[in-house]
């Protein structure tokens, strides 16, 4: 957690830089927020208030939850579901080899230190970096925790608002995961070869839809962007 620094002998102050509570926070918000889109997403998907509560607070995985909601809600298995979504959580693993020397976690805290290892708190760790490991720590701390905390909040907010909205259908909500995916990658798409690798993903996924059980065109993308970062390495 955040280092704490004594003043004087009876006051406690936060050692952690102002620009990185500031970063952690910003990004807390925002994303969070970003919740809400889930919410509706799972309710119109035909999830209850509860289960798509429970994903958010069991999955914590945005591009995960989106998958696995989508899958469900376009009539996909529970098995191609949960495989779409292990493998678009399988980064998070990945990030989770890069935290781990820097964190040092042991018993409780290492189980959560890895629920909130995602793109965020990993992304805000490491940005601190000039600033010293303790301001990366806390940087990943705080937003792993500011977001989990307000990503957890809008899922139920969304989730009641689509259930009292009563055929979520019927307002579009059912075009809700097409439009989280489009919101989560577009900013990532500052290359020439990142957007053409988009493209051929879509193409792809378009042209596999009419021909395979839901969950797969997904899977097939995956499979399509490992081969060509296997071949531009």
């Amino acid at each position: 957690m955040p280092n704490l620094g004594l003043v004087r002998q009876n006051a406690v102050v936060s050692a952690t830089p102002r620009s990185t509570i500031r970063d952690s926070l910003s990004v807390s918000i925002t994303v969070g927020a970003y919740g809400i889109a889930f919410g509706a997403a799972g309710v119109a998907a035909g999830f209850s208030i509860l289960q798509t509560c429970l994903l958010s607070l069991l999955t914590f995985s945005g591009a995960s939850q989106f998958a696995l909601v989508g899958v469900m809600g376009a009539g996909g298995t529970a098995i191609s579901a949960i495989a779409t979504a292990a493998l678009l959580g399988f980064r998070n693993g990945l990030y989770g080899l890069r935290m781990s020397p820097l964190l040092r976690t042991k018993g409780a805290k290492r189980f959560l230190a890895a629920h909130i290892t995602i793109d965020e708190s990993t992304g805000v760790a490491l940005s601190q970096e000039s600033l010293g490991e303790d301001a990366m720590r806390s940087g990943f701390w705080l937003t792993g925790i500011g977001v989990f905390t307000f990503w957890n909040l809008f899922t139920f907010a969304g989730a009641f608002g689509a259930k009292a909205m009563g055929n979520p259908a019927a307002w579009g909500l059912d075009a809700a995961v097409p439009a989280a995916f489009l919101g989560l990658v577009w900013p990532r798409l500052t290359s020439t070869s990142n957007r053409l690798l988009s493209i051929a993903a879509m193409a792809l996924s378009l042209a596999l839809t009419p021909f395979v059980p839901a969950g797969l065109p997904i899977i097939a993308t995956a499979f399509l962007a490992l081969a060509i970062g296997l071949r531009t390495s």
